[in-house]
C-alpha cells in the first residue's frame, strides 16, 4: 500500500471511503425513491390510467429548478426523480473521489486519466448529442 508524504492517508483508507460513498449513495437514493413512491401511490394510486392520449413529461424531468420546486411541494414524482438523480450521481462522485485519492498519492498519470473520464461523463450528461 502506498502512503503520502505525511503518512496519514493510505490507499486502503481511500478505497474504504469510496466503498462507503457507494453504499451510502445507493442506500440514500433507495430511501428517497421509496418515500417518493409511497407519496405518489398515496395520492394517485386510485387513478385509472388513460393511455388513449399522449401526455408530455413534467418539467422536473428536464430541469433542476422545477425538480427542486416539486420536491419542496412534496410531489411524489419529483421525489422519485431526485432519488434517481442521486443514484446517477453516486458513481460520478466515486470517479471524483478516485481523482482526489490519486492526487493525494501523487500518481499524476491516474489523476489525468480519471479527470479525462470525469470530463467525458460530464460532457455526455450536459453537452452530449441528443440532449
Amino acid at each position: 500500500m502506498k502512503e503520502t508524504e505525511g503518512g496519514s492517508i493510505k490507499d486502503k483508507d481511500i478505497q474504504q471511503l469510496i466503498g462507503s460513498l457507494l453504499r451510502w449513495g445507493v442506500l440514500l437514493s433507495m430511501i428517497v425513491v421509496t418515500i417518493g413512491g409511497v407519496i405518489y401511490l398515496f395520492r394517485h394510486g386510485h387513478n385509472i390510467s388513460d393511455y388513449s392520449t399522449f401526455k408530455l413529461q413534467p418539467d422536473f424531468t428536464r430541469e433542476v429548478w422545477p425538480l427542486l420546486q416539486g420536491v419542496l411541494a412534496i410531489k411524489g414524482r419529483a421525489i422519485i426523480q431526485l432519488g434517481i438523480m442521486l443514484l446517477i450521481a453516486t458513481p460520478i462522485m466515486r470517479v471524483l473521489f478516485s481523482a482526489i485519492g490519486f492526487f493525494l498519492e501523487k500518481d499524476y498519470l491516474y489523476v489525468a486519466i480519471t479527470v479525462l473520464v470525469l470530463a467525458i461523463i460530464m460532457f455526455s450528461m450536459f453537452g452530449g448529442f441528443g440532449s
